[in-house]
């Protein structure tokens, strides 16, 4: 009786640390969003991935708790994983788009109401940056047009960052 007593306070100890964690995290991220005037939208994305990874962790030492032999878990996991990455194959571009965001999200210049042109031989796009999804940036351009144009050809693409009136390239 006294090792399942163990593992229920384990598990009870494990829950309140994961939502410790969680509640932490949320306002790391809520702080974070604010100081660096990242969108409501992206903050959601955020708080998503983290707990998701937060839930993964959680659910790992749960198994180890409980007694699940880890090679069995391993495998489990690599099969899993197999199977998302043959999905992901199947579905390139979703991918690449959700990559392409984060890129932009984390490291591009590129922020809501910015003026930019996209520089593209078949294209004259020249317009104001109204939302940037996990999918697409979404443009109204010059001549009134609101035009969406998936992540990862803003990534492909140069973009030159204009000033309001369209003049000349941000430093």
């Amino acid at each position: 009786m006294g090792d399942i007593q163990t593992e229920l306070i384990s598990t009870l100890v494990l829950i309140i640390l994961t939502f410790l964690v969680i509640s932490i995290t949320r306002r790391a991220i809520r702080r974070f969003g604010k100081l660096v005037e990242i969108d409501v939208n992206k903050r959601k994305v955020i708080f998503y991935l983290s707990y998701l990874i937060i839930y993964f962790l959680a659910l790992t030492v749960l198994s180890i708790i409980w007694g699940v032999n880890l090679k069995d878990f391993v495998v489990f996991i690599s099969s899993i994983l197999a199977v998302l990455g043959v999905a992901f194959v199947a579905q390139w571009s979703i991918l690449s788009n959700l990559t392409a965001s984060v890129i932009l999200f984390f490291s591009h210049p590129l922020r809501l109401g910015d003026r930019i042109r996209v520089l593209d031989k078949d294209f004259d796009w020249t317009g104001e940056i109204e939302d940037i999804s996990a999918f697409y940036l979404f443009m109204k351009t010059d001549d009134g047009r609101k035009i969406t144009i998936p992540t990862n050809l803003v990534i492909q693409k140069g973009i030159e960052i204009l000033e309001p009136d369209g003049s000349k390239e941000k430093d």
